[in-house]
């Protein structure tokens, strides 16, 4: 797998006119945002049917384990938006064990596996963190069968490179995930599946980095150089 040569003038990134940007990109982040709590919350409010309904009290710790199980869920998505999506926090930086802990609660319970290879005492400021969970997450999802999503850091002078590897049977980016991740506007596809790897590209770029993305068959690598 092999990356673009980032002192190639191709592999620049496109210069500034975002395609999408104040109102417009709210409004796609809040939709991913509602996407995203909608399945844990409604899971709760089917827990509380359940232990409210009179001939279902043989379900009662089946629905006390879907409303822990859910609510879980939902705390982690809300903390991993905070620092993701979000500005809603005092910290200006954040240590690797608090941002692998925040990628770790939404991956809990799925098929792939989080390698994550950065030191405990390593810490990041708050634009670089944003990028990383991001980045992280999204190399996570490039495994919807399971397989082992490392992430790794590196610093080379004043810049700071992130980089995310995805192996496993079926690793795969979605078509409007790729798009995302070049920084174009979605003209068709599913909105949700493209908004976060946009999110992702608009942090490096305001950073003056750039993002590239590389795949082989089992594997996707995604790789974030700040700017300076």
């Amino acid at each position: 797998m092999t990356f673009p040569d980032p002192s190639s003038p191709s592999a620049e990134l496109a210069a500034a006119d975002l395609p999408i940007d104040g109102a417009e990109l709210a409004a796609f982040i809040a939709g991913k945002l509602c996407h995203d709590f909608i399945s844990p919350a409604g899971a709760i409010m089917s827990g509380l049917d359940l232990l409210e309904d009179p001939t279902a009290q043989d379900m009662r710790d089946d629905a006390m384990n879907l409303i822990r199980q859910s609510a879980k869920k939902m705390v982690a998505h809300v903390h991993f938006a905070r620092v993701a999506f979000g500005a809603a926090t005092t910290s200006e930086q954040f240590a690797s064990a608090e941002l692998r802990g925040l990628v770790a609660g939404l991956s809990e319970g799925g098929r792939a596996t989080l390698d994550w290879r950065i030191a405990d005492g390593e810490s990041f400021t708050k634009a670089q963190s944003r990028i990383l969970i991001n980045l992280a997450w999204m190399t996570l999802s490039a495994l919807p069968t399971g397989g082992v999503a490392t992430i790794t850091a590196r610093r080379e002078g004043d810049r700071l490179l992130l980089i995310g590897s995805a192996e496993g049977a079926r690793a795969r980016l979605k078509p409007e995930a790729l798009i995302g991740l070049k920084g174009e506007r979605l003209t068709e596809g599913l909105a949700g599946q493209w908004i976060q790897p946009y999110w992702l590209w608009l942090a490096v770029n305001d950073t003056g980095g750039r993002l590239d993305v590389a795949s082989d068959e089992g594997r996707v690598g995604l790789i974030a150089r700040t700017g300076a």
